[in-house]
């Protein structure tokens, strides 16, 4: 089993950054992706990046305020969120599989953490 940890949500202002931390415990030595994904209320949960052992993926959504990056070492990804808007509110939350696909916006993720909330005021 692998336990997935989120920290680093909160309250900010409109404009600021944020990041956000993931680590994975457990039998993670397998772990061939790790990625973010959020839900705002009333909507879909999005996919906004992952970070595999063949690549990375990050959301056109957020392209160019974000950037994900992971930690092989400590297992812990990152999401560097920067020129935060109020649309960004939302649980944030951390996934990651053992799946290896080529398709990183396919994956399945069979490991997901809590959440963390993220609030954006303007």
């Amino acid at each position: 089993q692998v336990q997935l940890r989120e920290s680093g949500g909160g309250l900010v202002q409109a404009g600021t950054s944020l990041r956000l931390s993931c680590a994975a415990s457990g039998r993670t030595f397998n772990m061939y992706a790790m990625g973010w994904f959020r839900q705002a209320p009333g909507k879909d949960r999005e996919l906004l990046g992952a970070v595999t052992r063949d690549g990375e993926y990050l959301a056109d959504s957020v392209k160019g305020r974000f950037t994900i990056s992971r930690d092989n070492a400590k297992d812990t990804v990152y999401l560097q969120m920067n020129s935060l808007k109020s649309e960004d509110t939302a649980v944030y939350y951390c996934v990651a599989t053992d799946q290896v696909y080529w398709n990183i916006q396919a994956l399945v993720y069979k490991y997901w953490g809590h959440g963390t909330q993220v609030t954006v005021s303007s």
